[in-house]
């Protein structure tokens, strides 16, 4: 049995419905994040579950406990907001023991248990500052400590890192997954950010218009979307278009190319997508399929460089290795890239 369950759990604000039929089951000590643009609904599902928002409709339980009637406080959830909502005229220890004071726990397990937030979140000399000598990060982990010390069954995390530069937020996401894993709570994590939801996650549920469109491990939303959202949502992707030229075979032809998927196709046009990565710069084994190309754009991002070609009416970007003694194509260049037809994903046709 699940021990988070969210079942056909919808949302109206007015005539305007926010969350439509959205079903989760998550398994005890499993991290998994909601993605999706703005608007889609996630916050809101995220809400519901801490009790912020009633359904219109719908069942959440936790360990079997429908807990939809509860208000917030009754229920055993700890949540991290994105804007820290730490108490100014508190000191870290105090933030940190806020909810433990509310729930009446005694003073003497209240300093253990605080004394024990902090050396988790790598805070333990910071106990007697308050939030405003603290950088975002450190708040932040103050925040998260918070929610941690009243022993929730369930941990929200509602866009924690958003507000952070870059380099920090991938130092914190890591530290929260470690935290995670080592207290295994249930987690549930909302963001818009498709590296935070791929590297953090067990499970990605990508959300769009109130819908939950895709649920599955990273692995299977990046590399198997279901959905022509999800394949165009979820990381770089590129579009082919197509002409099916025998749909028994699956071969079809791409600009001057013909291609087997090895797969049946339906008649006409169709349109086609392949990660960047799926595509090489010249031939490479086990690519047998060869497209030439114009190079129109050039990107140095590094250690890769990232090169878009025109390859008679699709525009095909794909990634190369940075080289300090190779010198990588030029705009207007003629070149060839390589692909196995069969890794193309179709959809739409």
């Amino acid at each position: 049995m699940a021990f988070l369950k969210i079942a056909h759990l919808e949302k109206f604000f007015g005539p305007m419905q926010v969350v439509k039929d959205f079903n989760l089951e998550v398994e005890q000590g499993e991290f998994v994040s909601l993605l999706g643009p703005s608007g889609c609904g996630k916050t809101t599902v995220l809400r519901m579950v801490a009790g912020f928002e009633a359904p219109t409709s719908g069942v959440i339980s936790i360990e079997d406990q429908d807990v939809v009637r509860l208000k917030p406080n009754q229920r055993n959830i700890g949540m991290v907001f994105q804007a820290y909502a730490l108490f100014p005229n508190l000191t870290v220890a105090q933030n940190v023991a806020f909810g433990l004071r509310v729930k009446g726990v005694p003073r003497s397990e209240i300093k253990s248990r605080v004394t024990e937030m902090l050396d988790l979140i790598g805070l333990p000399d910071l106990a007697n500052r308050y939030p405003f000598q603290l950088s975002g990060g450190q708040q932040q982990r103050v925040a998260l400590a918070r929610a941690l010390a009243v022993r929730p069954q369930v941990l929200l995390l509602d866009e924690p890192l958003s507000a952070l530069d870059a380099k920090i937020r991938v130092s914190l996401r890591n530290e929260i997954r470690l935290i995670q894993k080592k207290l295994g709570i249930t987690t549930i994590f909302v963001t818009h950010d498709q590296e935070e939801a791929l590297s953090m996650s067990d499970r990605v549920v990508v959300m769009h218009k109130g819908i939950a469109d895709q649920v599955g491990t990273p692995f299977e939303i990046y590399n198997k979307p279901t959905t022509k959202f999800v394949a165009t949502f979820v990381g770089t992707l590129n579009i082919i278009e197509a002409e099916v030229t025998d749909p028994a075979a699956g071969q079809v032809r791409i600009g001057a190319t013909t291609a087997t998927l090895g797969r049946p196709l339906p008649k006409g046009k169709i349109t086609l997508a392949a990660r960047p990565e799926m595509v090489s710069l010249g031939t490479v084994p086990g690519r047998a399929t060869l497209l030439k190309g114009r190079v129109i754009d050039v990107d140095f991002l590094g250690s890769v460089i990232r090169l878009r070609a025109d390859i008679g009416g699709s525009v095909l970007a794909f990634d190369t290795f940075n080289n300090p003694n190779i010198v990588p194509p030029a705009v207007g260049d003629e070149v060839e890239m390589a692909l196995n037809a069969a890794d193309l994903l179709l959809i739409d046709g």
